[in-house]
Parts: C-alpha cells; sequence; structure tokens
C-alpha cells in the first residue's frame, strides 16, 4: 500500500493542485468573492503547479518535485501570513491590503475554523509534503 502510494504521490500533488485552482476561480467567478493581494500571491504560485505537475508527470521528469517545491513552499508563507493576519495573531497594520479587499474579510467560515486562507494553507501544505515524498523516495530507489 505505502509504494502504491509513493508511486503516485505526484497525483495526488496535481490534483490537489487542480482542486485548489477551480476552487479559487469559484470563490471568484462564481460567488464573485473578490480576492485581496495576498490571495493573489497565492494564486501565482498555486496556478502554474497544475501546468509543472501535468508536464513533470507525463514526460517523467525526475526534477519535477524540486520545481513543486519552490512554488509550493512560497505560497505556503504567504499563506501562512495570510492565516496570521486572518486569525488577528498578527496586527491588520502589517497587512499588504492596503487599497480594495481587505486581506481580513471573511467570506466564508466552515465548521468554525474553514476559511479560505486555510484552504489555501492546507492546499499549498499537502502539496508540499507529496513533492518531498517524492524527491524522499527517488532517492531511496
Amino acid at each position: 500500500m505505502l509504494k502504491i502510494l509513493k508511486r503516485n504521490i505526484l497525483y495526488i500533488a496535481f490534483f490537489q493542485a487542480l482542486i485548489s485552482t477551480v476552487g479559487s476561480l469559484f470563490f471568484s467567478e462564481i460567488l464573485k468573492f473578490p480576492p485581496c493581494v495576498l490571495c493573489w500571491y497565492q494564486r501565482i504560485a498555486m496556478y502554474p503547479l497544475v501546468v509543472i505537475l501535468a508536464i513533470g508527470i507525463l514526460k517523467k521528469d525526475k526534477l519535477m518535485p524540486y520545481y513543486v517545491l519552490v512554488l509550493s513552499l512560497l505560497g505556503f508563507v504567504i499563506a501562512f501570513y495570510h492565516n496570521l493576519l486572518y486569525y488577528s495573531l498578527i496586527p491588520e497594520a502589517a497587512a499588504p491590503c492596503a487599497a480594495g479587499i481587505s486581506c481580513t474579510t471573511k467570506f466564508i467560515q466552515w465548521l468554525g475554523f474553514v476559511t479560505i486562507p486555510f484552504l489555501s494553507l492546507t492546499s499549498f501544505a499537502i502539496i508540499s509534503a507529496c513533492a518531498w515524498i517524492s524527491l524522499k523516495s527517488s532517492k531511496e530507489v
């Protein structure tokens, strides 16, 4: 079972990136939630991951997990910072959202804690973990 998971770990990362991309487009284009500045930066890190993962899987690129890790860890750091702002763990004055929608605007809050920044953080964490596992398992072979 573990061997099957390791062999298909990049597919999990791909589907996570695809679901995250479609989800962010759903929130902004269907539900009309305007993205804040930090959301835009997270999108900049997430959207290319779909293409990088798809091409890397098709071409069996052994270096692809490195490319994925760079973008997913960058997105993770931005999402982590966004969550700190969102949950008021750092003051809103530290937010880069000077104009437009605030980075702390609460659009959804499922189960009392699942928010858009939390979803983003979780997605980047899953993708980063998948890329890391892929790198570690390829070195074991």
